[in-house]
């Protein structure tokens, strides 16, 4: 029975914190579905289409190797996708004390619910501190993302800024 694990989030946009989620996530299961999900607390800047486009093509360009699928899921609980596609784990990257305190209640309620387990990784610290929502913030405000972001992500926000 291959051993499949979902990384879930809004990825908007995508961070290299993100992607040293999913490379290390990718090494320790054997398919692992990489999960845009809608979060209707969020306004987003991305479309949920092109958020998907920019993982796909930022895993590409870091040659991160293994079974992943990206996709996006918006029909109801993220558990029903894990047993959709039958993970029995959820991957979550924890930068601080505040993710530990918002991602518990969740991961508790999603064993009660479908005996999904959660994965907590911690963050290469060189990432610790980046979040979608401070690079939107530098981007909004014409600054350099690029060292918070896969090459491909800064060139689109670039290019966005630039029409």
């Amino acid at each position: 029975m291959p051993r499949i694990a979902v990384v879930p989030g809004s990825f908007d946009p995508v961070t290299l914190g993100h992607l040293d989620v999913i490379r290390r996530a990718a090494g320790l299961y054997d398919e692992l579905h990489v999960v845009v999900v809608h979060n209707p607390g969020k306004s987003a800047l991305l479309p949920i289409t092109k958020r998907v486009e920019l993982i796909e093509e930022a895993i590409a360009e870091a040659g991160i190797e293994g079974q992943i699928v990206v996709a996006s899921w918006s029909m109801g609980l993220l558990v029903d996708y894990c047993t959709d596609v039958g993970a029995s784990v959820l991957v979550k990257g924890i930068r601080s004390q505040v993710d530990v305190a918002y991602e518990t209640p969740m991961a508790i309620v999603n064993r009660d619910l479908a005996a999904v387990e959660t994965v907590f990784l911690l963050p290469d610290p060189a990432h610790a501190y980046v979040s979608s929502s401070l690079v939107r913030q530098v981007s909004g405000l014409g600054g350099e993302v690029g060292p918070y972001v896969p090459p491909v992500v800064a060139e689109y926000l670039q290019g966005a800024r630039e029409r």
